[in-house]
């Protein structure tokens, strides 16, 4: 139950040809200058045990990327205190914008991606987070994201 996006809003296939850029499954830098890792912010259904997932990118300062790298394939890493960054994933759905949402990512044991926490405000996204979605808002993000208009 979720929908992830393959890179952050800022790169372009582009950068693809340039030694200072580089895009995996979880990590992505664009000119050796911006820095990001791909998590997931989870949003508990209402009524269930089922949790929905945005699979979103958040840019990390150089030093905290550098850490989250260092103990990549750390046992242990969850340990690890939350590192702020910037959503960097635009999600149309909600009317106002995602782009720039203060987080956490917290990181999570070995292969699984981490957590991503949004700065508890009145931005739609992160109510629902807070509070939970039901499954009609379930159904309403899948034809929304199957069925763009």
């Amino acid at each position: 139950m979720g929908y992830s996006a393959m890179a952050p809003d800022d790169w372009d296939p582009s950068f693809e040809s340039d030694p200072d850029s580089m895009l995996s499954s979880d990590q992505c830098v664009i000119k050796g200058q911006h820095f990001f890792v791909r998590g997931l912010i989870e949003i508990p259904v209402i009524g269930c045990q089922d949790v929905f997932s945005w699979g979103v990118w958040v840019s990390l300062s150089r030093d905290n990327f550098a850490r989250a790298l260092e103990v990549w394939n750390t046992e242990g890493r969850e340990a690890e205190k939350p590192y702020f960054g910037w959503l960097s994933t635009e999600l149309a759905l909600y009317s106002e914008s995602t782009t720039n949402l203060k987080t956490n990512a917290h990181t999570r044991p070995v292969g699984k991606r981490p957590s991503i926490e949004l700065e508890p405000t009145d931005h739609p996204l992160a109510v629902e987070q807070r509070t939970g979605i039901t499954q009609d808002r379930v159904r309403e993000i899948a034809v929304a994201v199957l069925h763009p208009a």
